[in-house]
């Protein structure tokens, strides 16, 4: 969700690309992860260590995301889904810091665009003991005008377990959702 007075103001490139995306494009429903700051409605889970954290997603094949939190710098080479997180803590407030992304996953279900050049910086705050409000600045030079704020909520489900989560699609056979099933 879009902070009250945040507008998005695409570059003219990242417009385009907007206006031209559809749902059967997601990558998501080739089974490729959702990127960040985008959340599948599964569960999910965080399991903190010395020096990592670790965001388990039961959806997108079981993927997951590590934030490293042993102090090192952002790696250069990285080009990945869920780019290079480093994380640190601000009182109870862990600020995470990413950058290294690749620009093949869509940041949310509407199919915002970005870049290789899309930083993020997060900002996971406990409400409350069931509820953790996670409020992102996207800044993207290639596909805003200027950086933006969103935030979304997250509710503890103590009973939800990861369960077993298979995406047949494997990135392999997108034909049956874009057209109508062959004659047999």
């Amino acid at each position: 969700m879009l902070l009250p007075g945040e507008e998005i103001v695409f570059t003219p490139a990242a417009a385009k690309i907007m206006k031209s995306r559809l749902a059967k494009d997601d990558p998501e429903a080739a089974c490729l992860p959702g990127g960040v700051p985008r959340m599948a409605p599964y569960p999910w889970r965080i399991v903190q260590q010395d020096t990592h954290i670790f965001l388990l997603y039961e959806a997108n094949t079981h993927s997951y995301r590590q934030i490293f939190t042993d102090g090192r710098k952002h790696n250069p080479l990285w080009d990945t889904w869920y780019g290079d997180s480093i994380g640190t803590w601000e009182g109870d407030t862990l600020v995470v810091d990413t950058v290294g992304f690749n620009d093949r996953f869509w940041f949310d279900a509407v199919g915002h665009p970005h870049t290789t050049q899309l930083h993020t910086i997060e900002r996971w705050t406990r409400k409350d003991y069931g509820t953790l409000v996670i409020e992102t600045t996207i800044i993207d030079p290639g596909a805003y005008v200027k950086p933006f704020k969103i935030s979304m909520t997250a509710v503890l489900g103590p009973k939800d377990d990861l369960m077993e989560y298979i995406c047949a699609e494997n990135n392999q056979d997108l034909s049956h959702i874009q057209s109508e099933p062959a004659n047999r």
